[in-house]
């Protein structure tokens, strides 16, 4: 699929599997309940993950909060 959707590319191999098999899954569900709007949610978002893979996001560790810094909810 990555010919058609060169974006692909910029996932792992198992990322652009998992990709591909829910591209055609929403693509087989749209069709199926003439629902086009998941098609092109499942594909938007696979694309804007590829996007943000390619800038570097993602590669740097999340720094979470520790016990010291929580708040406590009211």
């Amino acid at each position: 699929m990555s010919d058609r959707f060169p974006w692909m590319l910029a996932l792992s191999s198992n990322d652009r599997e998992l990709c591909a098999n829910d591209i055609l899954t929403a693509a087989r569900t749209s069709f199926a309940t003439n629902q086009p709007h998941l098609f092109i949610a499942e594909l938007t978002s696979w694309r804007e993950t590829a996007t943000a893979i390619a800038a570097g996001l993602g590669q740097e560790a999340v720094e979470g909060l520790d016990g010291s810094e929580a708040v406590e909810r009211p």
